[in-house]
């Protein structure tokens, strides 16, 4: 098994990565599940032979309570597993509506100010203001995201210790 990660991985608000196995799609499911249940007081999670989605059992729910989404797919005859890092998926729409919110008020905002310029009024004085208000919050929500990120690191570190050894436990039980 290797594993392939780059520096932008690093600072995505999803983090991934990806990883080759010989093992074939239906082969590496079923290992996910017995892995699974083997670990269930650790992990809990839906498999199938396409996706997976495993998250870690804790006695609190925070907003970034970070999931692991394994994709499978077949890469030059070999298995590829695609994770991807990231809170349920009504918190990462939420965050993605707040970026698209904020960033089409900012276009407006900042579009008012310099069109009222090319024209020589001052009907909207407080464009360039309300702009580099949209600035502030988009910085923010990206701080809140990083913030969850962080409070949700070891959890994320269990995550990426399953996706390894559900992996090569298996792996190395076929060689």
């Amino acid at each position: 098994m290797n594993t392939e990660e780059t520096t932008l991985d690093k600072i995505r608000s999803r983090p991934r990565f990806k990883m080759f196995t010989h093992l074939t799609k239906e082969e590496y499911a079923e290992n996910l599940k017995k892995y699974l249940s083997e670990h269930k007081d650790e992990f809990s999670g839906n498999i199938n032979k396409e996706v997976a989605t495993i998250c870690v059992e804790t006695e609190y729910d925070s907003y970034w309570k970070p999931r692991l989404s394994l994709r499978i797919e077949i890469e030059d005859e070999k298995t590829a597993i695609r994770g991807v890092f990231g809170p349920s998926s009504a918190v990462w729409t939420f965050f993605m509506f707040l970026y698209f919110s904020f960033s089409i008020l900012w276009m407006t905002f900042f579009s008012m100010y310099y069109v009222e310029k090319q024209i020589k009024s001052q009907e909207f004085p407080w464009a360039l203001n309300a702009s580099f208000l949209m600035l502030f919050f988009i910085a923010l929500t990206y701080a809140a995201a990083r913030f969850g990120q962080h409070k949700g690191k070891a959890e994320m570190l269990k995550l990426r210790r399953f996706a390894e050894e559900s992996t090569l436990q298996f792996e190395k039980k076929d060689d």
